[in-house]
């Protein structure tokens, strides 16, 4: 958690809650955790409380920063996009003190940009000195598995297997699941180093967008697949006959479901678990290349930060319905903070070890699992 005093003053410190006292703690509610994912092109934090079901959420906070921007080139953060990531960043340390979010209760991380960057470790110690958020820099892995648990009450109760396709600003996370018993089990991930941010570096968008445009970004796509590919015999007879479908996750995804919905304006209780068949995306990536930049940049569910992104996204989605075909791909706007958020809450129910001591009444004293 931001600690509210005692950092230098310097522009790092315009943002800084100076006083704790603006916590909204609400004990009775139960307590209220917090997941931040600083990625290649999007800041976000979610804050919740547990609920019956999953978590209710309180507060929640999205900002693209383009972080990642230029990286694929200089192997290092520029200044004006860590500026960027650094204001959005100092929000969010606002808001987490605002709502009262313990420390312990508290879990960020960075991605892909910070990962790869020469001077990712410099930024991450810039931001612990500047706002109090101590960001944890997480391997593909981790970043994975997080992604999955995040939306596993997406899968189709009756699929045997599933792909779960989280594309960042950086890079492309896949995971293939496969019934076992009554659970979904992992079986092999990858983590292809391309994202929306990266390939739309690579392939500047012509003046009139071509299908050869397009076509090259998917084939870029598709050659990193190959490399660290998942290829398994039984899955693929799954996936062939219909038994099988993928989640994907990003703002990509979910902006192309909007297009596809024709949304006036975004509305997440539409796209998040919505169904779209392979060629309603087909459609919809075909839409986007014809309206253009400005067109893109004017849709509700796009706008100009994304305009420049959404066909990469895209492209990047076609190439693994080409790699692993499959009729039906479930939209998640939900994915890496969503499962911080579970895995924090489920940590929190187990038992605590009671420590020794005498209470009331002669009674040995514990310490309460946190409420849930």
């Amino acid at each position: 958690m931001p600690e509210p005093d005692g950092a230098p003053r310097r522009r790092d410190e315009r943002s800084r809650v100076q006083r704790a006292s603006m916590r909204e703690s609400s004990g009775r509610d139960g307590p209220v955790f917090g997941a931040l994912d600083l990625g290649t092109n999007n800041c976000r934090l979610l804050i919740a409380r547990p609920a019956r079901t999953g978590f209710r959420v309180v507060d929640s906070f999205s900002r693209i920063v383009r972080l990642g921007e230029g990286l694929s080139r200089t192997g290092r953060l520029d200044a004006a996009a860590m500026d960027r990531a650094y204001d959005a960043l100092a929000l969010c340390a606002e808001r987490v003190v605002r709502r009262g979010v313990d420390s312990a209760r508290l879990s960020a991380v960075a991605t892909q940009a910070c990962r790869q960057a020469e001077n990712g470790e410099e930024f991450i110690d810039r931001v612990r000195r500047g706002t109090g958020l101590k960001l944890r820099i997480i391997d593909p892995a981790e970043e994975a598995r997080l992604s999955v648990e995040g939306c596993l009450n997406l899968f189709d109760p009756g699929a045997e297997a599933v792909l779960v396709i989280d594309v960042g600003g950086g890079s492309t996370e896949l995971s293939w699941l496969r019934k076992s018993g009554a659970e979904m089990k992992t079986v092999a991930w990858m983590s292809a180093p391309l994202g929306v941010v990266t390939l739309a570096e690579r392939h500047p968008e012509p003046e009139a967008s071509t299908d050869a445009w397009y076509e090259a970004m998917v084939g870029d796509m598709g050659a990193a697949l190959a490399v660290g590919t998942f290829d398994d015999p039984e899955f693929r007879r799954l996936f062939a006959t219909g038994r099988g479908h993928l989640v994907g996750t990003s703002g990509a995804i979910t902006s192309l479901a909007g297009v596809h919905l024709n949304l006036r304006r975004y509305q997440r209780d539409r796209v998040d678990g919505l169904w779209m068949t392979r060629t309603e995306c087909d459609a919809a990536a075909e839409r986007l290349k014809i309206l253009g930049p400005k067109g893109r940049a004017a849709e509700a569910c796009i706008g100009p930060d994304r305009a420049d992104l959404v066909l990469a996204g895209a492209a990047i989605l076609d190439a693994v319905q080409r790699a692993w075909p499959s009729e039906r791909v479930r939209v998640a706007d939900r994915g890496l903070r969503e499962g911080l958020l579970l895995q924090q809450m489920r940590e929190a129910r187990k038992p605590q070890r009671r420590r020794r001591g005498r209470g009331r009444g002669g009674q040995t004293s514990g310490a309460a699992a946190p409420e849930t």
